[in-house]
């Protein structure tokens, strides 16, 4: 049984360091958010506060959603929604994603993308 319980919370912790989940609130790095890697984080227009992500199917494969860990608290502006599979980190009420082909920290290929994609800024 005690194995059962390490397996199991050695899984959740492993799940929480998948690369769009942090281990604590999303920070500030050149006048704008991102994660504890340094990539940037956007919102999507096309969400609406209380309701599910808009962002599905092959958008949440480009665009994935900055998950939070269980262990993770709102801080300020930062709160959790939920999300399928767990809560969202999201930034003044928005949800907040990252941006699958940003290839390293500072790239921030999709601002405005659309007119839809924004650059989380403070």
């Amino acid at each position: 049984m005690k194995k059962q319980i390490l397996i199991a919370v050695s899984a959740a912790a492993a799940a929480c360091v998948v690369s769009t989940a942090f281990a604590a609130a999303p920070k500030v790095s050149n006048g704008m958010c991102v994660d504890e890697n340094g990539m940037t984080l956007y919102t999507f227009d096309k969400d609406k506060a209380g309701a599910p992500s808009a962002c599905t199917g092959g958008c949440a494969e480009a665009w994935p959603a900055a998950m939070a860990c269980t262990s993770d608290a709102p801080s300020g502006k930062w709160t959790m929604v939920d999300a399928s599979g767990g809560k969202q980190w999201a930034y003044d009420g928005k949800r907040v994603y990252c941006f699958k082909k940003d290839n390293k920290a500072g790239d921030m290929n999709r601002d405005n993308f659309k007119d839809v994609w924004h650059v989380v800024k403070p």
